[in-house]
């Protein structure tokens, strides 16, 4: 108790003070400011004032984008006997996305204001007829798709409303796509830019892919594109890797890497960006009607199981099964994991059954067989495939979403947090009680260096305690440990629990396995684990 309030707060009990939960609503200007401020996410050539649709990871936010990735691949490709991993190149032969149908089909449908030379993408456009109870039609307005938008669209009929002098409104406005707009409609839709009606293009397909050019000339023969999803380099080396490998279905291929798309409004902070970091599996299975709803299920319920563990609000989580009219032609199903982000509930990971699609459309395009010999069964087919698929900036709003927090600690207000131990950033902060006495520094040093041998850890030696365990709590850092007087008398250190903000003792000695063991998910190691 004695070595708990030396290092207490000022005039703090020993024990924890009470932690008080508070209510927090989270907008998306305050996700950006604490990303900013916190350094995990700046927006990329900041001092050029920016560069619309990509964005730099800072100190804090590349630990959590490598904690992110390095769970991922840990549960899904080292604890998994059937899956194997790729690293593919961002650049391929332009005949791959030829075959895959990239080149002709991958676009969105884009509208311009003619007006503001303003562009949309028109199926995040939604537009919809004011009218009076009375039936009387007072106009058109247009709103961007987000959680707000009916709010949005009424706030706008209103003041139609009040400019007209008319009747009560019909509430509440039905709001549709640009692309269902008619010819006649389209005239009288005003730009969200400018509020004029008429000014907005008919839609158009607007090609996602980035361009480049490949070797010393610079003609058609010379195009190239930065791949725009990291499935199709699974798919070209499906046969080398199986056979490699020498695996046997059902078996999946999995793969981290970059994707870029050039997106005709990137929103939303990262979570629509036109450079990207994809986790995806092409998990391979025999082509029976009978059997893809199994496989298809099983990874629906792993990948839920995985974004939960790793720290996700399982409040804000949902699932979306899309309907026949709304899957990919190449589609049998496909389920959509979502996430209520402050600006509205949306994708967060698809779990789709992709059929054989892919593999024919190689197979046809470069003359290479892609069939697979079932062995056992002594016959030939090309397999189909389940495809669970994530991106790691999306996942990385939805873990600092779910960890955000707010509390009272003793009456004090805190902004906190919650990681779990294996996404935080920063695992354990040494604070070294004080700074003039050489054997404490340096039995401090000792274990901030052991412990950085395997984690990020912070060294923390300015100010008072207190301060110093709050700046830990606002990055996350799950465990704060003090090397007091006690630690030169009896070898054992404070360690403090971020979230109940409890102190016990421990022995210097055991921190470096507790750190592991919390880290891992883990029981501690007693050496017997082979029994």
């Amino acid at each position: 108790a004695g070595s708990l309030r030396a290092i207490a707060d000022d005039a703090a009990p020993a024990a924890a003070p009470e932690v008080k939960s508070l209510a927090v609503e989270l907008g998306m200007e305050d996700v950006v400011s604490l990303c900013k401020r916190r350094g995990f996410v700046f927006q990329s050539s900041e001092i050029y004032n920016g560069f619309n649709g990509f964005y730099d990871y800072g100190p804090l936010g590349v630990e959590l984008k490598k904690n992110i990735k390095d769970s991922w691949w840990r549960n899904v490709v080292y604890r998994r006997e059937d899956v194997t991993g790729l690293d593919s190149s961002i650049i391929a032969s332009p005949k791959v996305w030829e075959a895959s149908g990239h080149v002709a089909g991958f676009s969105d449908p884009m509208v311009d204001c003619k007006e503001s030379k303003m562009r949309y993408r028109a199926d995040q456009l939604f537009f919809g007829k004011v009218e009076t109870k009375d039936g009387d039609v007072l106009g058109y307005v247009s709103v961007m798709e987000d959680g707000e938008m009916a709010k949005e669209a009424e706030k706008k009929a209103e003041k139609m409303r009040k400019s007209a002098q008319a009747g009560a409104l019909k509430l509440p406005i039905e709001l549709k796509e640009l692309t269902e707009a008619s010819e006649e409609e389209l005239e009288l839709i005003p730009s969200p830019a400018t509020g004029k009606p008429g000014s907005l293009t008919p839609p158009r397909a607007f090609n996602l892919m980035f361009q480049t050019q490949v070797g010393a000339m610079s003609d058609a023969s010379s195009t190239a594109y930065l791949r725009p999803e990291t499935a199709q380099g699974i798919f070209v080396n499906f046969k080398t890797t199986q056979a490699v490998a020498r695996t046997k279905l059902p078996f999946g291929i999995a793969q981290i890497g970059k994707a870029f798309r050039n997106e005709i409004t990137p929103r939303n902070f990262i979570f629509r960006s036109r450079e990207f970091e994809q986790m995806e599996v092409e998990y391979f299975i025999p082509p029976e009607d009978d059997v893809w709803q199994e496989h298809h299920q099983a990874w629906i319920d792993f990948s839920w199981s995985w974004l939960t563990s790793i720290g996700l609000r399982e409040d804000l989580m949902g699932k979306d099964v899309h309907k026949d009219d709304g899957l990919a032609h190449y589609a049998r199903a496909c389920t959509d994991i979502t996430f209520k982000f402050p600006f509205g509930e949306s994708e967060l990971q698809g779990v789709a059954a992709r059929g054989n699609y892919d593999l024919t459309a190689h197979s046809e395009a470069s003359g290479k067989n892609q069939e697979y010999f079932d062995e056992a069964n002594k016959r030939k087919f090309v397999p189909h495939v389940i495809e669970p698929s994530i991106g790691v900036e999306r996942l990385f709003l939805a873990v600092v979403c779910s960890a955000y927090d707010e509390d009272e600690v003793g009456g004090e207000k805190r902004s906190v947090m919650r990681f779990t131990p294996e996404m935080a950033p920063v695992k354990a902060a040494v604070l070294p009680l004080v700074k003039n006495k050489p054997e404490l520094m340096e039995m401090a040093r000792k274990l901030h260096d052991k412990l950085a041998a395997n984690h990020n850890v912070q060294w923390d030696q300015g100010g008072a305690i207190g301060r110093r365990y709050r700046r830990q709590d606002e990055i996350g850092t799950p465990y704060c440990i003090t090397v007091d007087f006690d630690t030169l008398e009896d070898g054992t250190v404070t360690v403090r629990d971020r979230d109940s903000t409890e102190q016990t003792r421990l022995h210097i000695k055991d921190v470096p396995e507790f750190i592991r063991s919390a880290v891992e998910g883990e029981a501690q190691d007693d050496g017997e684990w082979w029994k």
